[in-house]
């Protein structure tokens, strides 16, 4: 049973217990030291966040658009294992699947009672434009530019160069052999630390929201009691879909849920007020594109208020930077055969339209909600956040069937969610193999539902939000070597693939794609 465990697996394990009974039996020390260097990052690091998760998109995007978009995640002629539906969906429940309900109505009626920057007033048309304009920025192209880079490099290196499936070897480029010493264990285990706090940050947003969800449509008490019992169950859950393969659990919880929130996008259209979804998608797709460039250096550089930026932008970007090895692994494992630039246009394009449409349809109908209540709506998703999208399902038809349907479909995110963070951190721990035995998957099951339960014992979403920003903060800067390792293994590649193809174009043979041997030598190049 212990066969596949190793060094990664036990320092990884003992340093994530470690942090477990810190905060559990030290809970104000732990607050203490999370609250302040928090503080901090927020105040001092916020432009690095911001520069570097623009350098990602940029990066992918050039990436895509350039000739080697054309590589092949495989070998040449490999097709995908996963039809276009599942990937897409299995790519977006591990993406954001449960915080775009958490957020959904709660981030647009914030903004619109409290706007970015005090850019417009409070309560306006114009605060209404804004609140949809940035949640589109927080939810689109640079969270999605974060897990593609990831992803490629994974996929990259595992299935054209047939290395582990792990991030060390993305630096062979770089470090050579020194990826398989220290250096190389090192860096391991900072991902698996780093997408550990990631999943366990979503875990902990689900169980505030499914609590507040209980508390709004059936009455319960919402209290961390409650709270806490939701984990345990939800353990006990994907502890049981992680038992079965890939292309049973994931696959199946993913595909439901995708298709039980679109059942309720359908809903929020036929009931809701459809113009002005159409309209707030349009102006708000307008808005966000034109703005892009400024928002995206956006800091604030004159006014050291930065609660805006630690509430939402810098949280954003830093949580996005810790999901991204867990993101980025579990893409590149259902994204085998696909090309680079199939694989960043999936990631990029469709994930960002469809949360853009979520915004719009479900945070214009909130904003119009609140206007005609007088802002009762938008006060209560500011003093909580996590009962904002159950308040708005009470102002619509069948109020507690809506909110029923979409407590399963939060815990169906919720369970699907920690799954395939089980695999991944499974896969990240015993060395990349690709299906790691139970006894590492439940534990660090087990692992992942600890930590969620510390961070709401030390502060709720504020500690989540605080330990999301210190986590994130290494791995950008891991991240940032990434890209250099990336173009630099990727020149070598074609340059190695043009001087295989040359004899065979002088002897009429090879115009077209490369031949399977030049596919074999290339793949056994540097970086294996």
């Amino acid at each position: 049973m212990l066969s596949q465990t190793g060094s990664v697996f036990w320092v990884t394990a003992t340093l994530s217990t470690a942090l477990v009974l810190w905060g559990v039996l030290f809970t104000s020390s732990f607050a203490a030291v999370t609250r302040a260097s928090f503080s901090f990052i927020v105040s001092n690091l916020s432009w690095f966040y911001m520069m570097a998760t623009t350098l990602f998109l940029v990066f992918v995007i050039v990436l895509a658009l350039s000739r080697y978009g054309k590589i092949r995640l495989g070998k040449e002629g490999e097709q995908p294992e996963f039809g276009r539906f599942s990937w897409i969906a299995m790519m977006f429940q591990a993406g954001m699947g449960l915080a775009l309900v958490f957020f959904g109505a709660s981030e647009p009626l914030t903004h619109y009672a409290d706007p970015p920057f005090g850019e417009a007033q409070p309560y306006t048309a114009g605060a209404a434009q804004l609140a949809i304009q940035y949640s589109f920025f927080h939810w689109g192209l640079h969270a999605w530019g974060v897990f593609a880079l990831v992803g490629l490099a994974v996929a990259y290196f595992n299935f054209r160069r047939d290395t582990r499936g792990l991030i060390s070897p993305i630096f062979y480029p770089i470090l050579g052999e020194r990826v398989n010493g220290p250096i190389g264990k090192a860096i391991d285990i900072l991902s698996i630390l780093v997408t550990l706090i990631g999943v366990a940050v979503s875990l902990g947003l689900g169980g505030l929201q499914i609590g507040a969800g209980f508390g709004e449509a059936l009455g319960f008490s919402n209290g961390l009691n409650l709270q806490l019992i939701i984990i345990g169950v939800t353990i006990v859950a994907y502890m049981l879909s992680a038992s079965t393969p890939l292309d049973k659990g994931v696959k199946w919880l993913s595909n439901i849920s995708f298709i039980v929130g679109a059942s309720l996008v359908v809903y929020f259209i036929v009931v809701g007020p459809a113009v002005i979804q159409v309209n707030a998608f349009t102006q708000g797709i307008g808005d966000y594109l034109g703005g892009l460039i400024p928002t995206s250096f956006r800091v604030n550089a004159f006014n050291q208020d930065t609660s805006f930026l630690g509430n939402y932008t810098t949280f954003y970007w830093a949580w996005w930077v810790t999901w991204a090895p867990y993101v980025g692994v579990f893409a590149a494992r259902i994204s085998r055969g696909r090309t680079i630039r199939e694989f960043v246009g999936g990631m990029l394009i469709v994930p960002s339209l469809i949360t853009a449409a979520w915004f719009a349809i479900v945070g214009a109908t909130a904003i119009n909600l609140d206007q005609t209540l007088g802002g009762t709506l938008s006060q209560t998703a500011q003093s909580d956040p996590a009962i904002g999208f159950f308040a708005f399902l009470q102002y619509l038809p069948l109020p507690l069937i809506l909110s029923l349907v979409s407590l399963f479909m939060l815990w169906i995110f919720f369970v699907a969610g920690a799954d395939a963070g089980t695999i991944v951190l499974g896969e990240m721990s015993v060395g990349g193999i690709t299906d790691p035995n139970r006894f590492v998957r439940l534990a660090w099951g087990a692992v992942i539902g600890a930590m969620a339960a510390v961070l709401l014992l030390t502060g709720g979403l504020e500690a989540l939000q605080q330990a999301a920003i210190l986590a994130g903060l290494p791995f950008a800067i891991v991240m940032l070597f990434m890209c250099y390792t990336m173009y630099k293994s990727m020149r070598a590649d074609l340059r190695e693939q043009g001087r295989q193809e040359a004899p065979e174009e002088e002897s009429g043979e090879g115009a077209g794609a490369p031949s399977p041997a030049t596919t074999a030598r290339s793949a056994s190049s540097p970086g294996k």
